[in-house]
């Protein structure tokens, strides 16, 4: 199962688009509000119901935990102390870890960045504390996926498919939505 978290302000693309992806290749992915509401509005005042509560879930069949961007939205996971606790021990048990954007901050401040290649939102980047900064559109450095911004909304998508399903998946899903005629 992997685990996409809402915070009030998130970036709408940047959680929607990378889970739009990861289910149309099979995966499971369920969406939880760290808000008390299942209802949640992100930065563009779009409002998203989520799977499920915070709460209300049991994470120990988590395969992934992601994190999308998006201010304030990235602040508001940051300060969440039950995320940040699931994060460590999801952590701790050698689990992948994705971010987009800001949130990658998130791994920065609780110390997982240590030695990682990784990518934000510019500007962000000195959040990623320990971390080799590579301003890539997608970086995966072992079990650490991230983003740069709402335009790596759809690679990073990729990326985890191809990390759960195999490249040729991935080029498959890459190929059905068109995603590769913006390179033409």
């Amino acid at each position: 199962m992997i685990y996409a978290f809402l915070a009030t302000g998130f970036e709408e693309t940047e959680a929607i688009a990378p889970i739009d992806v990861m289910r149309r290749a099979g995966l499971t992915v369920k969406t939880i509000s760290i808000t008390g509401d299942k209802v949640v509005v992100g930065s563009h005042g779009i409002g998203i119901v989520a799977d499920a509560l915070f709460e209300d879930t049991d994470f120990n069949d988590s395969d992934m935990l992601f994190l999308p961007g998006g201010l304030p939205g990235s602040t508001n996971l940051d300060a969440f102390e039950p995320l940040r606790k699931l994060i460590l021990d999801h952590d701790s048990q050698g689990k992948p870890l994705a971010a987009i954007c800001a949130a990658p901050q998130v791994y920065g401040h609780l110390g997982l960045a240590q030695g990682k290649k990784m990518t934000c939102y510019p500007g962000c980047e000195s959040h990623l504390e320990g971390a080799e900064y590579t301003a890539a559109l997608v970086e995966r450095d072992g079990m650490m996926f991230t983003g740069k911004g709402p335009a790596a909304s759809l690679a990073l998508g990729y990326e985890i498919v191809a990390y759960y399903k195999g490249e040729e998946a991935a080029a498959a899903l890459r190929e059905g939505m068109m995603y590769n005629d913006l390179f033409q």
